[in-house]
């Protein structure tokens, strides 16, 4: 992963690739029918083991020399829901808080839908 760089005329202003995946993993979480996220690697298995959990879990940015961002976003949703609907939902709320957020273009946000999960009814 890669970090965006802008130059500016009195310096410089760096945005690590891991804020970008913790706003994509925030907003992911907002998003209607997701219950949680899912991890992406082994890695992430071997941190949640040591306790490093955080909004990143779930996600992969890649940032291109040219600031152009792609996301990879690995979640769990509530059993029952419409996948399509809540895959666009997803989409559509990474791309805006990222792009808002960092003012950075969001080129592509891919979608993982890693399992399901039955909500217990009260």
């Amino acid at each position: 992963m890669a970090n965006a760089e802008f130059e500016l005329a009195k310096g410089s202003v760096f945005i690590d690739s891991d804020v970008v995946a913790r706003i994509a993993g925030f907003a992911a979480t907002m998003s209607y029918g997701v219950v949680g996220m899912a991890y992406r690697s082994k890695t992430d298995t071997m941190a949640n083991l040591l306790k490093r959990e955080n909004l990143a879990k779930g996600i992969k940015v890649n940032i291109t020399d040219d600031n152009k961002i792609s996301v990879d976003v690995h979640v769990i949703i509530e059993y029952g829901v419409n996948i399509n609907v809540i895959g666009k939902s997803i989409i559509k709320n990474v791309k805006y808080q990222v792009s808002h957020m960092t003012g950075l273009d969001v080129e592509q946000v891919n979608v993982c839908v890693e399992g399901f999960r039955v909500q217990e009814q009260e």
